[in-house]
């Protein structure tokens, strides 16, 4: 199997590598930036742990999610992401995005969706991207609807998360409505 590989104007898409430990580090140990993740803040042995154990995964095993790093044209870490196909149907998929919070608000989170989509839909030939927000989460729910995500659900306390019970918004764009948006962009 094949790196994934994904470049937008302004970012690169890859696998994680040891050497991108520091950075790394520096926003998955802060508790604001893995507030509303299925994952907590993380000890440098347990990134470095995370990252060896995802550089050697490849895209495409249906159930698996695999983290990618995303890299700014200085070749600098600035967040990461992940993709998962559904264990039972591999037309269907999943994304989730980490940025660093030293460089949200950049534009950066929507560009590595917006990739991933094309990647997805365009390359891969995907029927349907799911999206799960945790129902406190504005600035995700904000990106997905400004990139053309429908809303199909909203679950009450469907979830104990970090000591709690939290409430998740359920989104999905279909191939299909992907390319009646690019036509509408052009």
């Amino acid at each position: 199997m094949k790196p994934l590989h994904i470049k937008t104007s302004q970012l690169t898409i890859r696998h994680l590598e040891l050497s991108d430990l520091n950075d790394f580090i520096v926003y998955r140990s802060n508790p604001e930036v893995t507030k509303y993740q299925g994952f907590d803040v993380m000890t440098i042995e347990q990134a470095e742990d995370f990252i060896k154990e995802n550089s050697v995964k490849y895209f495409g095993i249906p159930g698996e999610w695999v983290q990618y790093a995303i890299e700014n044209k200085t070749g600098k870490l600035i967040g990461d992401c992940a993709i998962k196909l559904d264990q039972y149907d591999s037309r269907i998929a999943e994304i989730g995005i980490t940025i660093s919070h030293l460089e949200q608000k950049k534009g950066y989170a929507k560009e590595v969706f917006l990739g991933i989509l094309n990647f997805l839909f365009d390359e891969i030939k995907i029927h349907r991207v799911v999206e799960i927000v945790d129902a406190e989460n504005i600035a995700s729910i904000n990106l997905l609807k400004s990139i053309g995500f429908r809303e199909e659900g909203h679950f009450i306390e469907n979830i104990f998360f970090k000591g709690k019970w939290g409430s998740e918004f359920q989104f999905a764009m279909l191939k299909r409505e992907w390319d009646a948006g690019k036509l509408s962009k052009l």
